[in-house]
């Protein structure tokens, strides 16, 4: 079973606006079987609309459009696709009760006739109802072929996209069972994984895809496989997953779902084994913290975090001692220590994370290269440290220490479990 997105609006084509509501919508269309083929983007333009819809009809057996279903004149979806379908714009009663209701309650403002005309879809059209705005989705079956239009909104696609396309999709086709299993790697690189486990991968079932998903310091080793046998599809991947795990024991720190991350993986442990985290960031800039905050339910664990950017706020704020600053340096080993344990002692954590280093493009207070990181874990045991030359770009030497800091305290909780 093959899909594909066209994506409508002149904002994605020049970049004002991020393509989100793809990912989401093939994220949803595989854990129900659907292949997604193709991902188009178009400007908010008839020609380009018409001949997006020809060419998807000829290799795709679902076609989804997000985008151009608004009131104002620029949006011309709506039309374009009753125009290639042969047919005619007709209002739908339920959508206009539905747009009256909205504005009762939201808008409380008089309901204007472009508003009204949002209430028009195509007579071969089934309206999927819009809980949270005013353009319908719309479901049109041409032969073998479905066709279903949203609105490009993400809450209201993705509402839709639940509450209405899924549940037709998986009464309309017998689809078949997709799985994937990701494994969550650190430490490693990917050349130097594909050596150690080439053996394995060669021996793969023809219907077990492996693919190497890298990404900063981190690497993701991603399994699928298709079938109609549910029971036996699982069991074949476990069985490959159990062969797999004894040659990365030493990196793998856990399996990722669609929404997941080893933060959410280290939250988990830290709540199974009741621990707390703090953090101390000085060239990260409270990225850790983001990370782990974005994630809910991380207030059960996350004491808390500063950023001490400036050597001074170090020894105000964190209370690192002068001393050790004048003697090794702002970017040191001792000073993230330095920093790792006085959180620890602030925030009366299990754990704290530091970073102290040079992200560039320039030395700042030290005289360290550009990209040289330094990590510490502290724990109420002690506290390590490691340092690190992230290379030369700033963002890539950031994301990087972050990834690192998750490795190492990721290591030191399954060592003190």
């Amino acid at each position: 079973m093959q899909a594909e997105i066209i994506t409508i609006g002149d904002e994605l084509l020049i970049g004002q606006v991020i393509d989100t509501n793809s990912a989401f919508i093939s994220k949803k269309l595989n854990k129900i079987g659907v292949s997604v083929c193709q991902i188009t983007s178009i400007p908010d333009d008839k020609d380009h609309i018409i001949k997006a819809l020809k060419e998807a009809e000829e290799k795709a057996d679902i076609i989804i459009l997000t985008g151009g279903l608004g009131p104002t004149k620029d949006d011309v979806t709506k039309k374009t696709i009753a125009k290639y379908f042969n047919d005619t714009l007709v209002r739908e009663a339920s959508v206009l009760k539905n747009i009256e209701l909205l504005w009762e309650k939201h808008i409380k403002q008089p309901l204007a006739q472009v508003n009204k005309d949002q209430a028009l879809i195509p007579s071969k059209a089934t309206a999927l109802m819009n809980k949270f705005g005013s353009a319908p989705g719309m479901w049109i079956p041409k032969n073998d072929k479905i066709f279903i239009s949203l609105p490009g909104v993400p809450f209201e696609m993705k509402a839709l996209m639940e509450d209405e396309v899924i549940p037709k999709l998986k009464t309309t086709f017998n689809c078949p069972y997709i799985l994937h299993k990701t494994l969550l790697v650190y430490g490693v690189g990917e050349s130097t994984l594909a050596a150690r486990i080439e053996d394995w991968e060669d021996a793969l079932p023809r219907h077990i895809k492996l693919a190497y998903l890298p990404n900063l310091g981190k690497l993701r080793l991603r399994l699928t496989a298709k079938g109609l046998n549910k029971e036996q599809i699982n069991s074949e991947v476990q069985q490959q997953i159990d062969q797999l795990l004894p040659l990365i024991k030493d990196e793998f720190v856990g399996f990722e779902d669609e929404e997941s991350s080893i933060e959410v993986v280290l939250g988990k442990q830290l709540v199974k084994f009741g621990k707390t985290l703090a953090v101390a960031e000085s060239c990260t800039g409270g990225k850790i913290a983001e990370h782990i905050t974005a994630n809910a339910g991380a207030s059960a664990y996350f004491k808390g975090g500063l950023v001490t950017y400036a050597t001074q706020s170090k020894i105000d704020v964190l209370g690192v001692s002068k001393d050790i600053i004048d003697a090794y340096t702002v970017v040191s080993l001792k000073v993230a220590e330095a920093m790792a344990k006085n959180a620890l002692t602030l925030f009366k954590s299990d754990y704290a994370i530091a970073t102290t280093g040079n992200a560039g493009p320039e030395k700042g207070d030290s005289n360290a290269n550009v990209g040289t990181v330094f990590i510490a874990i502290a724990t109420k045991k002690g506290v390590f440290s490691e340092g690190f030359n992230m290379g030369n770009h700033r963002t890539k030497v950031i994301n990087k220490a972050v990834n690192k800091a998750f490795e190492m305290l990721q290591k030191e909780i399954l060592k003190n479990r």
